[in-house]
């Protein structure tokens, strides 16, 4: 989704654009490409990454704390993604910005969401760099499968219960692994129970990484699952999977170094 920029901001271009970043996504891709200089605000969920400390927190395309903070803060270009709240783009689009909505599904998409960022703040070459240097972080990984491939439920919300988006089931197949169920839907615990998973990884939507996986062993349906019954239940930081951007490349790493010991082979 894009909207031109209204003319009376035209002479941003001559300094570059004032970005105010609705997802974690957008910032760290940004942050990446060497454009946090363009930043002048953020969601509260980017306060994770460094650079970006101390910038104003708005909210992002589902809720925004406030419409006039964000017009004072005189953004030439606003980056949010989907889902978003159709009032609140409404209100968005009375700011004289471009505005940009990122829907991005696969670990192709989230390359061209990166080229069309770099774009954007004039880092074309950054952005192709980027792209490499992921795409080798991901071959990598991919260079050391498992003898056997272990049925993996990656979960990314537990009430109700939503499994991760689908760049993560990509990530579970490059280290090795067999996604259990469809990725970035709603699941029953029924259904978890019959795909048997040999793992289950919790990376629950904005907890960073305090996801409960007690809860999960706990759970009465699933005693004779086998990620259960094995204990094979591990925790991986909300940032390093929901994050369609740089930051999954660890959340790879993560995940191929969960699989690797549960292979019993070496990482």
């Amino acid at each position: 989704m894009l909207r031109p920029m209204a003319s009376g901001y035209s002479l941003a271009r001559k300094t570059g654009p004032r970005i105010l970043s609705l997802a974690p996504s957008v910032t760290a891709i940004l942050c990446a490409l060497g454009a946090r200089r363009s930043l002048v605000g953020v969601t509260p969920w980017c306060r994770q990454v460094a650079p970006v400390r101390g910038l104003p927190a708005l909210g992002d395309c589902w809720r925004l704390n406030s419409i006039e903070k964000a017009a004072r803060l005189r953004p030439t270009l606003i980056v949010g993604s989907l889902p978003f709240h159709p009032d609140t783009v409404g209100r968005l689009l009375t700011i004289p910005a471009q505005f940009v909505a990122l829907n991005p599904r696969s670990l192709r998409d989230i390359e061209a969401d990166v080229a069309t960022l770099a774009r954007l703040v004039g880092r074309i070459r950054a952005g192709a760099a980027l792209i490499a240097r992921m795409r080798k972080g991901f071959s990598a990984i991919a260079r050391r499968p498992c003898a056997q491939r272990p049925r993996v439920y990656a979960e990314a919300w537990p009430n109700p219960r939503i499994s991760s988006p689908p760049w993560v089931a990509e990530l579970v197949e490059l280290a090795g692994g067999i996604p259990a169920l469809p990725s970035g839907t709603r699941v029953s615990d029924q259904q978890v129970a019959w795909s048997r998973p040999d793992l289950i990884l919790l990376a629950w939507t904005a907890t960073g990484d305090r996801a409960r996986p007690a809860k999960t062993l706990a759970h009465p349906l699933w005693q004779s699952v086998p990620a259960v019954r094995n204990r094979k239940v591990f925790v991986v930081s909300d940032e390093l999977l929901n994050t369609p951007g740089p930051p999954l490349l660890e959340g790879a790493r993560e995940i191929s170094r969960i699989l690797q010991g549960l292979c019993g082979a070496p990482a």
